[in-house]
């Protein structure tokens, strides 16, 4: 028997306030919260859910693992989320390619996808 995928951790030095963004961002609700952790889910017991932990560290490099997000319009979405404090990144993309790559307030990395057309 497989396992099953349940969360994607995400560490941050302010999870509440990062985890509400994400919330934010994804359409999703706050399903705990505490001042070093808080989960969030599209609803109760519905997987995967990400959940936000407390570290003393800021950040240092890029992301070995990110999400993608793929909205029904890619340019309002990216002027969306910058508008939510996203900003662009460069993590070595071409200028060519057809996603955005921003980050989050915590500078995760994260990529806007070009919806279906």
């Amino acid at each position: 028997m497989g396992s099953r995928w349940s969360q994607v951790v995400v560490d941050a030095l302010d999870p509440v306030r990062l985890g509400h963004w994400w919330a934010e961002v994804l359409g999703f609700q706050v399903l705990s919260e505490a001042p070093d952790e808080l989960v969030i889910g599209a609803k109760e017991d519905l997987y995967p859910q990400l959940c936000f932990l407390a570290v003393p560290d800021p950040k240092d490099g890029k992301n070995r693992l990110h999400l993608d997000l793929t909205p029904s319009d890619q340019d309002a979405e990216v002027e969306r989320l910058l508008d939510m404090g996203a900003r662009h990144v460069d993590i070595g993309q071409s200028r060519s390619v057809s996603w955005v790559v921003l980050a989050d307030p915590e500078g995760n990395e994260f990529c806007i996808l070009r919806g279906p057309t």
